[in-house]
């Protein structure tokens, strides 16, 4: 364990067994029923392979080295939680490096049992929300295992699914295969493009290495998001227009880096919602009724709580990923075609930034007419 000042950065132990008494338990479901949702969501998310490939024009030939594994709410926990102590290693050594300085035994006396009970209700929030994930840069474990030569793991949290589909009243088996046609897309897009991981981890590490490690100025930083969350910013400074606390903790250089890592979600995000509505009407036959009831509840939120939640974490720009992603794939792809649109994929230097997410025709102009 990575420390400072004598204590445990973080208590992942601790983080995996919050998060595990804190999440609420899923759906009644008999143990016959949950051995045939199980065995569903594997074949769905095999089917799915072929038809994503079909209709991106993505990976041909078998690359994917990427198990698929269908978990409960504590399994996504602990594939979460290696998923984070991996990525976030270089900057713990960081800190580690810094723990005799000023401060430091200030933020080790609060320590990892904190921050690890803070990490476990975190996930115990999304535990019951996230229905699959690619977990890019996770590690292999005896009962999490990752692709051998690279590739991460494809994540279908079983008790979340069939929570959704009731909670829609939708056709569970419809629901189900898109479900994996939207997490086979993020697969795909990683198999069949072999530099993004490497993009990404390096945007990420980036954005880790701009981190005041320095545990006054942390602690002076984060009074001041809570400051302006409350209400209370000290006298003379601006509003800062409802941003979350991920938002208002960043350095100037770590908001321009999160700018592209936020267009390269959006570009992934609405990618995998393009294809999946583009297959859904040959493979599933009730997609539209999905899609509707599935906006429907994007849109809403579970409740209050929920929705203040995700302000306050910065998960309503998930959402306008989504939405934002998906209009530009749908605009590039009716004025260049699939073909066209698939030189996005070409390099790092052909991903779209923030504003042309947000204006598709500039990238076009910048990649396709330029070219020309």
């Amino acid at each position: 364990m990575t420390s400072i000042g004598g204590a445990e950065m973080v208590d992942w132990n601790l983080a995996v067994a919050t998060a595990t008494r804190l999440v609420r338990p899923g759906p009644e479901v008999s143990r016959d029923e949950a051995r045939a949702i199980v065995a569903e969501l594997r074949k769905h998310a095999k089917s799915s392979e072929e038809h994503v490939r079909s209709f991106t024009r993505m990976g041909t030939e078998d690359i994917h080295d990427t198990p698929v594994l269908v978990v409960d709410r504590a399994g996504w926990i602990r594939a979460n939680v290696a998923g984070f102590r991996e990525i976030l290693k270089p900057l713990l050594d960081k800190m580690q490096d810094r723990r005799s300085g000023p401060g430091g035994a200030v933020l080790g006396a609060v320590g990892g049992k904190v921050t690890g009970v803070e990490l476990g209700m975190l996930l115990s929030f999304l535990a019951s929300r996230v229905l699959g994930q690619y977990e890019t840069f996770a590690p292999a474990t005896r009962d999490l295992p990752a692709g051998e030569h690279g590739g991460g793991r494809l994540l279908l949290v079983a008790p979340n699914i069939v929570h959704v589909e009731r909670e829609l009243d939708v056709d569970p088996h419809d629901f189900r295969l898109w479900v994996c046609l939207h997490e086979e897309t993020h697969r795909t897009q990683f198999s069949a493009v072999p530099w993004l991981r490497d993009h990404l981890e390096g945007e990420i590490q980036s954005f880790l290495s701009e981190t005041e490690v320095d545990p006054m100025t942390v602690l002076e930083r984060i009074r001041e998001a809570a400051q302006s969350l409350a209400g209370g910013r000290p006298e003379g400074e601006e509003d800062d227009g409802g941003r979350s606390i991920v938002e208002l903790v960043q350095t100037p250089a770590q908001r321009e880096i999160l700018g592209r890592l936020t267009a390269v979600m959006s570009l992934l995000e609405g990618h995998a919602d393009f294809v999946m509505d583009g297959v859904g009407p040959d493979v599933v036959p009730s997609v539209n009724e999905i899609r509707e009831k599935f906006q429907q509840r994007r849109a809403r939120g579970a409740s209050r709580l929920d929705q203040a939640l995700r302000k306050l974490l910065g998960l309503d720009a998930k959402l306008r990923q989504y939405r934002d992603g998906e209009r530009f794939v749908r605009a590039v792809v009716g004025e260049v075609g699939m073909d066209g649109f698939n030189r996005v994929w070409t390099s790092p230097n052909t991903l779209p930034t923030k504003s042309e997410i947000a204006k598709p025709a500039d990238w076009v102009a910048r990649v396709h007419r330029k070219g020309e």
